[in-house]
């Protein structure tokens, strides 16, 4: 079963970066990503609310919020701030990079958390999971190839570095997902994570954008905006459903969550026509092979 909800949470985040790169293009990142915390808090402040003032409406359903510790809060609020850091990254990184390069050097987020469940839920790599990494390893370079023809330099690109950062620390959320998810509630992670966020955005915004905001992009209000909050929110919730099953593997979900980048690619090559879409193909083909061995070697355990 948490094999299928990962694959939901793929489909849905699919369609929410389509939803960013439209709503980032020729736009300001931070309210962007301010709006995202503030609807994402907005589709969860009713179920918080009803929780708390009529807990017999909910309690026995998937939207119940039981209260939570201080301790479980303080869990939550370090969640809250390794994704915030994430998304920073992968904002900017989204906004100034095509779809169809920044696509699929997201998608070989799952081979660090391999790499760090390897380390810290002490897996171990068959001979498929090594195919798969070497795979996304290839990849990688050939994906770096690419850029180079449109101008982009990966080592010296700061927005290439941005998205290094935002796969590096998106991997640390998915693996502290993994150990969140053995004991905590879904509902209760998914919606104080996205509280948290918006607060901390509040000060980002007002004191960092805001006195600099005629000097920068200026801000477009897009509808693709609310709809960037929905989809990852319905991708967040199957993606937290499929952990708590005792016998899934943060490896394998985070690999199927990945393969949103097909939908993100089909959009770039056929909305934004994007360059180099031969070359780019192909190494995304390498990029799902080296998926698709990670999940053979991950079924195998």
């Amino acid at each position: 079963m948490w094999i299928y909800l990962s694959f939901i949470s793929a489909l849905s985040l699919g369609i929410y970066e389509v939803c960013k790169k439209v709503s980032l293009t020729n736009n300001a990142v931070i309210p962007v990503l301010f709006l995202n915390t503030f609807f994402g808090s907005l589709i969860f402040l009713p179920f918080v609310c009803i929780s708390y003032f009529f807990p017999d409406k909910l309690h026995d359903t998937l939207f119940f919020i039981p209260p939570a510790s201080l301790q479980v809060h303080g869990l939550i609020f370090l969640k809250s701030l390794i994704v915030l850091s994430s998304w920073i990254f992968n904002y900017f990184a989204t906004k100034h990079l095509p779809l169809t390069l920044s696509g699929p050097i997201k998608a070989g987020q799952p081979v660090v958390v391999l790499l760090g469940a390897l380390l810290i839920f002490g897996e171990r790599l068959n001979l498929y999971q090594w195919i798969g990494i070497l795979t996304a390893i290839l990849s990688f370079f050939l994906i770096a190839n690419s850029g180079k023809k449109e101008g982009i330099n990966f080592a010296h690109n700061k927005w290439i570095v941005f998205l290094v950062l935002s796969v590096i620390t998106g991997a640390a959320s998915g693996l502290y997902d993994k150990y969140l998810m053995r004991s905590l509630d879904v509902m209760t992670v998914q919606s104080w994570f996205n509280f948290y966020q918006f607060f901390m955005m509040l000060p980002i915004l007002f004191l960092l954008w805001f006195p600099m905001r005629k000097k920068t992009t200026t801000f477009r209000w897009n509808w693709n905006i609310p709809l960037i909050s929905l989809f990852l929110a319905i991708g967040d919730f199957f993606y937290f459903q499929a952990l708590t099953y005792p016998d899934s593997l943060i490896s394998v979900v985070s690999m199927i969550r990945r393969s949103n980048v097909i939908v993100v690619f089909l959009f770039g090559a056929f909305i934004y026509r994007e360059k180099n879409l031969k070359s780019k193909a192909f190494d995304l083909i390498l990029v799902l092979i080296g998926m698709f061995f990670l999940y053979l070697g991950s079924a195998l355990i």
